[in-house]
């Protein structure tokens, strides 16, 4: 399968000619490394270093939530992080950067290739059920204004032999083969600009944010089952998400930390 290189120069073009083109201060990517989460987390120690992104053609130890591994064939798929510092946020809100990430790919998905994607909380990227993308936040440095990276996993053109795990898919298996990774990249790093920038202009007031994120997730509204580490099952309907990010269940609230599986409609 022919499998085009990302074109770093018309990635850059691209954003550069967008409204949201100064938001980056650098872009980068590279052929292979372990993960581009933890290369950009072991670069945020540097405080002069904010809004930079950095993409892999291949990473070889790329990780989800609870240390789930992320794999992928060379070029199949978009393997990002950015490092963004979110200066004077309340700490209680930073939960929502994931989650904004999961709209603006979500969006971009949508815009660039006409797949129906949609999130399952709190941040994974469904087609049909099946599992088109994946997020992992990660706190990088505490403090007033910390540095948080985001990493996203999102299959390009897998085919259904190379999927990591069944319940996967890609955007080649819905009906998208020709979708064009640089152009993809682009809009997901626009949709994230716009939204971040948006949110700290609010003062990190989640309302706007919440309501958008509502509107894109199939978790609300569907009868659930988490399953809590130590042995706990919480059963009920996902009534909403609150001012933190996390799931209400019923009457009780979960956070996607305390949560090791969701299943809906079981």
């Amino acid at each position: 399968m022919d499998r085009p290189a990302l074109d770093i120069d018309r990635l850059r073009s691209s954003l550069a000619a967008s409204p949201e083109g100064s938001f980056f201060t650098g872009i980068d990517v590279v052929t292979s490394t372990g993960s581009t989460n933890a290369d950009l987390v072991a670069r945020a120690a540097d405080s002069t270093i904010d809004r930079v992104v950095l993409i892999a053609e291949a990473q070889e130890r790329g990780r989800g939530r609870h240390e789930r591994q992320w794999v992928s064939p060379p070029r199949a798929q978009i393997a990002m992080s950015v490092l963004v510092r979110a200066r004077g946020i309340d700490p209680e809100v930073l939960g929502w950067l994931p989650l904004l990430t999961g709209v603006a790919v979500v969006d971009a998905v949508r815009a660039s290739t006409g797949v129906k994607a949609i999130l399952k909380w709190p941040n994974d990227i469904l087609v049909d059920g099946r599992k088109l993308s994946g997020i992992l936040a990660e706190i990088a440095a505490a403090g007033t204004d910390p540095a948080i990276v985001i990493g996203v996993g999102l299959n390009v053109s897998l085919t259904e032999a190379e999927l990591p795990v069944p319940h996967a898919t890609s955007l080649l298996l819905s009906g998208a083969g020709d979708a064009d990774r640089t152009e993809l990249a682009a809009a997901m790093l626009r949709e994230f600009a716009r939204r971040f920038t948006a949110w700290e202009a609010a003062g990190w007031n989640t309302a706007e944010l919440s309501a958008e994120y509502r509107d894109r997730c199939s978790t609300i509204g569907s009868q659930v089952k988490a399953e809590i580490p130590g042995g706990e099952v919480l059963t009920g309907i996902a009534t909403g998400v609150d001012a933190h990010g996390r799931l209400l269940i019923g009457d009780r609230a979960v956070s996607a930390g305390d949560v090791t599986h969701l299943r809906a409609e079981y």
